[in-house]
């Protein structure tokens, strides 16, 4: 196992930058009059994610990383949420949110293991 010497090193990080680009990806072929609904609401969910592990990973206790941990469950849920409304208005075809959502809970799961293995023993 490669050591982790970076946040950049983390799968979780790495899953959740993925995740953020295609999002972006996708939302660009959205409707203009969506841009300040929610295209632009699960582009800042996404970011949100990788950014609030990068700054956990910054902190000086495991309790605040923990808390940025969770803190990035939270935008991912958020993510989601906005995605399944977007499929459910017709914005996004099933498909697509279907392999966003599939991204999504993988991240989601690397979080929680991240988030258990700081927790105090």
């Amino acid at each position: 196992m490669a050591k982790i010497e970076s946040y950049r090193d983390l799968v979780v990080w790495q899953q959740a930058m993925d995740l953020a680009v295609s999002i972006y990806e996708t939302t660009r072929a959205w409707p203009k009059e969506e841009l300040y609904g929610l295209t632009t609401q699960l582009r800042r969910a996404a970011a949100s994610v990788p950014a609030n592990i990068a700054e956990g990973y910054g902190r000086e206790s495991r309790a605040s990383y923990q808390q940025f941990l969770r803190i990035a469950q939270g935008s991912l849920k958020e993510l989601e949420t906005h995605l399944l409304i977007a499929q459910r208005v017709g914005i996004t075809s099933n498909e697509a949110a279907q392999q966003m959502m599939v991204r999504s809970e993988s991240v989601g799961t690397l979080l929680r293991l991240l988030i258990r293995k700081l927790a105090p023993e």
